[in-house]
């Protein structure tokens, strides 16, 4: 592996849920390493802020809106990349939402349609319609960030362990499909990271004590952990790499149960 092969020069990179956190520090870092960013998100707002910064970085950004569970905008996202830009190099799927906290068994049917629909059946067709562009022009690099919680469900967390642990199996399969055509298809499992997802555990003052006994780095992510590793991912450095799910997660899975 060479400095050159980190580098991601005049690639067109897509970050879907690029307006805050995780999805924010992986358009900012693939960015500073040459490509040409489009930051999406529901919140067209935060993702013109992100776009802006990366300009007057020397950058090269623009903002667009997409809701991962809304068909009408991943299929204008996609056309308006092809008329505008041409290709799609690089796809990023950090969408994500959890809008139930609880016992699994009191699940509302919304919230659960909800979680699946932005989860998975977002980043499942945002990532089908990719490879049939990055199939025109030679390949490409699609990484899903799924969760530790894919592989070892989070207690009260009971659909979001699901749909992540969905997208685990997902990467697998269109992996397999897509090699033929040279697009490489990873996920991304973090562990608990400084995200507004997360401000329920990672404000808890407990979480002091609890990362001592299971976080063998004894500390929370930081989203610029999880963009380091988007980036390897997403680069020629991962080359050979296809179907697999990188956990970055402070030693909480090597630890055993929490």
């Amino acid at each position: 592996m060479t400095e050159t092969d980190l580098r991601v020069d005049g690639k067109v990179a897509l970050i879907a849920g690029a307006s805050r956190g995780i999805g924010e520090a992986a358009a900012k870092r693939l960015a500073r390493n040459g490509a040409i960013v489009i930051a999406a998100s529901r919140k067209i707002e935060d993702c013109e802020r992100v776009a802006s910064e990366i300009r007057e970085a020397g950058g090269k950004a623009r903002a667009m809106t997409l809701h991962l569970g809304s068909a009408q905008d991943r299929d204008a996202a996609l056309e308006a990349i092809r008329k505008e830009e041409g290709r799609l190099d690089i796809l990023v799927n950090n969408g994500a939402t959890s809008p139930y906290f609880g016992p699994v068994e009191d699940t509302p049917e919304d919230a659960f349609d909800k979680t699946f629909d932005v989860n998975v059946k977002g980043p499942f067709f945002l990532s089908t319609g990719a490879i049939h562009m990055m199939k025109e022009t030679g390949g490409g690099s699609i990484v899903n960030v799924a969760s530790v919680n894919g592989l070892r469900p989070g207690f009260f967390q009971g659909v979001y362990s699901i749909t992540k642990a969905s997208v685990i199996s997902m990467t697998q399969v269109l992996a397999q499909e897509a090699g033929g055509h040279k697009v490489r298809v990873n996920a991304l499992c973090p562990g608990l990271t400084e995200t507004k997802l997360a401000s329920a555990l990672t404000s808890n003052p407990g979480l002091d004590d609890m990362m001592k006994r299971n976080f063998s780095l004894q500390r929370v992510g930081q989203p610029e952990d999880m963009a380091a590793a988007i980036h390897f991912l997403a680069s020629d450095a991962s080359s050979y790499m296809t179907g697999q799910c990188l956990v970055i997660d402070g030693g909480i899975m090597a630890r055993g149960p929490l």
